[in-house]
């Protein structure tokens, strides 16, 4: 199921049930979306088990908007997805040392079901970079 929408509006979710841990933190299975500006591009992905653990994420639409990674079928089942309108797909971003090093994972999206609270991170098969510059 290519996964391809309009830039959403982030609004803040409180708790996204990971369907699997994300890779590295195996004990870590429920997070809170929220958001850091008001234009919704930039979110935390704050762990509620370690509150120390948070990720920054975006919609990926804003900086890649070709960006249109195919999920397999086993994602779509394992995190209840009827309908791509419910998918909201974000990139880890890593903000780099300097002004203007930002990146983002390509290859590992995070998904999360709107409709049932359920995410997780998928490595796609897929040639994609996971350090894609934010700003060229």
């Amino acid at each position: 199921m290519p996964v391809v929408s309009d830039i959403p509006a982030i609004t803040e979710i409180p708790v996204i049930e990971m369907v699997e841990p994300l890779p590295g933190f195996p004990d870590l299975s429920r997070f809170a979306l929220v958001r850091l500006d008001e234009s919704g591009v930039l979110s935390s992905l704050r762990s509620l088990d370690d509150p120390s653990l948070r990720f920054l994420v975006a919609p990926p639409q804003v900086f890649f908007p070709d960006y249109a990674p195919e999920i397999d079928d086993a994602t779509v089942a394992a995190l209840g997805i009827e309908r791509a309108e419910d998918v909201l797909l974000l990139v880890v971003v890593n903000p780099g040392d300097a002004a203007g090093g930002a990146t983002a994972n390509l290859l590992a999206p995070v998904l999360v079901n709107v409709a049932t609270l359920k995410g997780g991170q998928v490595v796609l098969e897929q040639d994609l970079p996971i350090r894609a510059p934010l700003l060229a």
